[in-house]
């Protein structure tokens, strides 16, 4: 599965700053066939909740924070740029959100392989409002990068009589449609 490597850089990185070092125990990374889960130690700090964590701030360790910043090539994001790269990194490949929460004494973030919407349906909202769909496009539009995969796909819409190839094209141009009269 491919994850965006921005992604999974901010909540490692925010997962070894933010962590409780009071606690003895490990960032624990588990990578498992759907999922990646992060779990760092302590709770969430100060005023903090999984409601406000878009919206306030707080350093548990701004000590660490500020000795990073000056790095020049600072592995950590201003200060409330991080979650917002996760999140526009996830959405741009078309995956959903990040999950966060507080188990026992660790706050734990996943990060699911899970599609926003399945390939078929990218597919078919794309040509509700263009005329064609060319592979190239929709393995943009679905993260299917195999040329083979993403024409299953068109073979699928096309055997449940949803789309159709687009007539007079050859290999290397070849399209597709939603089907006359639907």
């Amino acid at each position: 599965m491919n994850y965006p490597p921005e992604a999974l850089k901010e909540i490692i990185v925010n997962a070894v700053i933010h962590r409780d070092y009071n606690i003895s125990d490990d960032i624990l990374i588990s990578v498992f066939d759907n999922r990646v889960e992060v779990r760092s130690p302590g709770k969430l700090p100060g005023h903090m909740t999984q409601e406000n964590l878009f919206t306030d701030r707080f350093a548990r360790n701004p000590t660490i924070v500020r000795l990073l910043n000056k790095y020049p090539d600072a592995p950590n994001k201003d200060i409330g740029e991080g979650l917002d790269t996760v999140l526009s990194t996830m959405k741009a490949a078309k995956l959903k959100a990040p999950r966060f929460t507080v188990h026992e004494n660790a706050f734990v973030v996943v990060l699911e392989h899970t599609p926003l919407a399945r390939p078929e349906e990218l597919v078919l909202e794309y040509l509700a409002s263009n005329e064609e769909i060319a592979n190239r496009v929709a393995g943009q539009l679905t993260g299917i990068n195999s040329e083979n995969n993403m024409k299953r796909v068109f073979y699928k819409l096309r055997d449940a009589g949803k789309i159709e190839p687009v007539p007079n094209r050859s290999r290397a141009k070849a399209a597709w449609q939603l089907k006359k009269g639907k």
